[in-house]
């Protein structure tokens, strides 16, 4: 069994699950209400580096929101700008509010995007997160397969601390705190 990562799941196990917004606060505030699911960790205009779309550059505006519910990671995306996306695609196909994508947290990344390729499976997003110094992601086009993306997370100990610190502020929660803008 993979070593089980500070907030609960396993290495390499799903480990989040997002969908699409056009207004993270009216979403955050719609899963606090239906699934008791807060607070929302709120950070506006993800920096991200490097980002590219189906492997061209891309400059995507991103703002998140994350929670925790357990030990399962929930986001919320918002695409701020009108460039083409992996976001923009699904909302085309979905619509707002649909199920996007499955986060995977990888310490194998380069092998695991090379198990990905030789499955026919692009690399329709990736980048490098500047908050966690230059990590990696890259989301995998799953949806002939699995109706979804999978987004794989180079998992680090910063990494495994950022997530960790937002699950305990959801144990922590109050139910009245809503969105927390770090």
């Amino acid at each position: 069994m993979s070593r089980m990562l500070k907030f609960g799941q396993p290495l390499g196990g799903v480990m989040q699950i997002a969908h699409i917004v056009d207004d993270l606060e009216a979403g955050a505030a719609k899963w606090v209400e239906a699934l008791n699911i807060g607070p929302w960790v709120i950070l506006e205009h993800f920096q991200a580096d490097n980002t590219t779309y189906y492997g061209e550059p891309t400059n995507i505006d991103l703002s998140i929101a994350l929670a925790y519910s357990g030990s399962m990671c929930f986001e919320l995306v918002q695409q701020n700008n009108d460039v083409p996306s992996v976001y923009n695609d699904h909302i085309a196909q979905s619509g707002l509010g649909a199920f996007h994508h499955w986060g995977v947290c990888t310490e194998t990344f380069d092998e695991d995007l090379a198990a990905y390729k030789r499955k026919d499976m692009p690399i329709a997003f990736a980048g490098n997160v500047r908050a966690v110094g230059g990590l990696r992601f890259a989301y995998i086009d799953a949806m002939a397969t699995a109706r979804g993306m999978i987004e794989l997370i180079e998992c680090a100990p910063v990494v495994e601390d950022l997530f960790n610190s937002i699950k305990e502020q959801a144990e922590a929660w109050d139910g009245k705190t809503v969105f927390i803008r770090p």
